[in-house]
Parts: C-alpha cells; sequence; structure tokens
C-alpha cells in the first residue's frame, strides 16, 4: 500500500525542464519550437515559402479591392460635395479608368427644380487635355476662359496655376482646387466638347439639409423615381433617377455603399477566387507540414505523454504553427508590396495596402490555431505505449 502512494506521487510530478525555467514555460516552448526548426530548417523554409506564397497573393488582390473602394469613395464624394440628392441620367454613370472619374452615360433629365431647393446642372464628359485623357465637367459657376483642375488630375498632367491648357482645342488657364480627378470648364465650353451629357446636383431648403425623405419629396415633385442603394441603375427607358444620399436604411453613408460595389466586383471577380483558392492551399501546406513532423517524431511525444506531458505537446505545436504562420505573414505581405508597388502603382496606395494587410492578419490566429490542432488531434488519440513503439 505505501508502495502504490508512492508511484502515484511520483507519476503526478511534472516536467523539471518544464516547471523551473525562471517560470517561464512560454519560453520553453518557444525554445522548443525553434531547435526543431533548426533541425529541420529545410521543411520551415517550404512551408514559410508556400503560405507567404498564398498570403501574397490574397494581399494583391485585397489591395487592389481596397484601392478600388478608396476610389470610388473619392469619386462620388468629388461629384456630391455637400449636395444631398443626385440626380442621374437614364443612361446612368460610369467609372472611366483612363480619367479615374464618374463620367455621365448621357444626358441629364429636364427637371423643374421646387421652390426652396437648389439644383446645379454639371455637364459630363471625356476629354484631352494636352493629349491626355481627363474627366471634363462643365458648370455655369466657371469663368470663360479658365480651367478648374482638380489637385490629383493635375499632379497627374504636371499642370500648375497659371499654364495655358489645350482642351480638345480650347486654349484655357489652369487653376487649381480641390482634391479630384476632373478639369471643370464653362458651361459652353464643356457643351462643345461632351454635349449635353451630366447630372443635377440637387441641395435641400435651408435647414432641411439631415431630413430622411428628401428624395421623396423632389421625387414626388418631378416625378423621377428615387433610391438610396447606389448598385440599382436608372431605368433605360427612364427619365433618370434620383440617389439619396442622406436617406436610406442602414449603418454605411452612401459614399461607403458605393466605395463597397466597386471592392465587391474585385473580390467576386475571377481574380478573387483564385487568390481564396491560393490561400487554402497554403493552409493545406502548413497542415502537410505538421503532420510530416508528427510523424517523425512519435517517439518523442510518446516520452513527454507518458511522463504527464501531453497538454505541451499541444502547446508545442502552437506556438511552432504560430512562429510559421507569423514569419509566412510577414513575407507575404511585405512581398505583395514590393508587387504592388513595382507592377500597379496606378491603382494601390501604401493606405490600400495596409488595409489589405490587416484583412489578411485577422485569418492568421485561426489558421495557426487550426494547423496546430489538426495533426496534435491524430496524435493525441493513440495511446503513448503505441507512439514509443513508433519506428
Amino acid at each position: 500500500m505505501e508502495t502504490s502512494k508512492v508511484n502515484n506521487a511520483t507519476t503526478s510530478v511534472r516536467s523539471p525542464m518544464i516547471a523551473s525555467s525562471s517560470g517561464n514555460t512560454f519560453g520553453c516552448l518557444v525554445r522548443f519550437a525553434l531547435a526543431n526548426i533548426r533541425r529541420r530548417p529545410e521543411r520551415f523554409v517550404l512551408s514559410v515559402l508556400g503560405i507567404a506564397l498564398a498570403i501574397a497573393c490574397v494581399t494583391v488582390v485585397r489591395t487592389i479591392s481596397s484601392s478600388f473602394a478608396i476610389t470610388g469613395a473619392d469619386s462620388v464624394a468629388d461629384v456630391l460635395g455637400d449636395a444631398q440628392l443626385w440626380v442621374v441620367p437614364a443612361a446612368g454613370v460610369q467609372y472611366d479608368a483612363d480619367t479615374q472619374a464618374l463620367i455621365a452615360g448621357g444626358a441629364a433629365p429636364e427637371i423643374e427644380v421646387p421652390p426652396g431647393w437648389t439644383a446645379t446642372r454639371t455637364l459630363s464628359g471625356r476629354a484631352e487635355a494636352n493629349g491626355v485623357p481627363v474627366s471634363l465637367r462643365g458648370t455655369d459657376e466657371t469663368p470663360s476662359g479658365e480651367a478648374v483642375f482638380g489637385s490629383a488630375v493635375a499632379e497627374r498632367l504636371a499642370v500648375s496655376p497659371g499654364d495655358h491648357v489645350d482642351v480638345d482645342g480650347h486654349d484655357l488657364v489652369a487653376s487649381v482646387t480641390g482634391t479630384g480627378q476632373s478639369v471643370t470648364v464653362a458651361s459652353s465650353v464643356a457643351r462643345a466638347v461632351v454635349g449635353d451629357d451630366g447630372w443635377w446636383i440637387v441641395n435641400a431648403p435651408a435647414g432641411q439639409e439631415k431630413r430622411r425623405d428628401l428624395a421623396q419629396q423632389f421625387s414626388a415633385a418631378t416625378g423621377l423615381k428615387s433610391t438610396a442603394d447606389p448598385s440599382l441603375a436608372p431605368d433605360p427607358g427612364g427619365d433618370g433617377l434620383i440617389y439619396d444620399t442622406v436617406g436610406g436604411t442602414g449603418p454605411l453613408s452612401f459614399e461607403q455603399k458605393f466605395s463597397a460595389l466597386f471592392s465587391g466586383k474585385v473580390t467576386s471577380s475571377t481574380l478573387g477566387l483564385i487568390s481564396t483558392i491560393g490561400l487554402a492551399l497554403g493552409f493545406v501546406i502548413a497542415v502537410s507540414s505538421f503532420l510530416a513532423a508528427v510523424s517523425e517524431r512519435k517517439r518523442e511525444f510518446g516520452i513527454m505523454s507518458s511522463i504527464g506531458l501531453a497538454d505541451e505537446v499541444l502547446y508545442f505545436f502552437l506556438v511552432e504553427s504560430a512562429l510559421v504562420f507569423f514569419v509566412a505573414y510577414l513575407v507575404g505581405v511585405l512581398g505583395a508590396g514590393a508587387a504592388v508597388a513595382l507592377v500597379i502603382t496606378d491603382i494601390a496606395t501604401p493606405v490600400a495596402w495596409a488595409q489589405a494587410a490587416g484583412m489578411v492578419a485577422a485569418f492568421i490566429p485561426a489558421m495557426a490555431i487550426v494547423g496546430a490542432l489538426v495533426p496534435v488531434h491524430r496524435l493525441l488519440q493513440q495511446r503513448p505505449v503505441d507512439l514509443l513503439g513508433a519506428r
């Protein structure tokens, strides 16, 4: 009976190395994982490269998606300003990649503005400034003989205030105002270039700017349909459509909904599907690597399990998995950043890359945990004696 007590007490004692490492069990697990990596560096490198390639693929696609989202929000904000309603033609509006701005697809509908409301007709189309495609807009407020450049398009065309610019045969003096990608000229000049294509920007009566039923009021007065959903296009056989930028439901603003349309076109495309498949393949590579490590080290883990360190086997794989995915994440996002900086500089921005890196980082902890649990689950299903007998 006394012997049995001694034996039971002995089997409950944990590993001296784990328990007496300056109270830092995690430090021991990290050193244990690093030792295994040094023992099989080629497996570590191949696992990291496989996962990093998948992460880079996803990051590039997400960077493009975020860039389009930012572009969408900026382009619609450039159009609307502080207006509450946007009346577009029956042909709708579209984003022109060459000019990096929204352009009207047809003539703005004829409307009768109710008393107290302010509606500004803006002509819109595509033109050339010094031989470069630009988004051209025309308003009655712009002085004749002047071309007002947004800072973005001015930088793209290397135009400075006071420069003479040829806009489709019209010699105009440049000024720079705002941040958009459009060139605004007098209505007479714009009409000679783009015709009557354009839209209306509508402001509510003073003191009513925040009302949620502005679109319904203006719709009743003009007979045009209204919507707060930018994904809805005008009826081609209709007269036009009113976009409500302050009404609607949900927490997203009209600009955010519009930018989501741009982003969704990328993530739902074939490119987005390929990136998702690539990420799944990277995860499969990681799990395969850990399964191989388990197969090679059954006896070692059998010894650990037999002396009461079964939990440490799980923690060890969690730490090693975290190290592999962390290094792969750094290599992948940095590689993706270099790729977009060298190849798609016109689309991608550092802000978009940072947003994409943050999105991808959200998946890494879950992937690391699952990547460790799969091989460990298979390992712990076996008895320690079976592991000790493995070759």
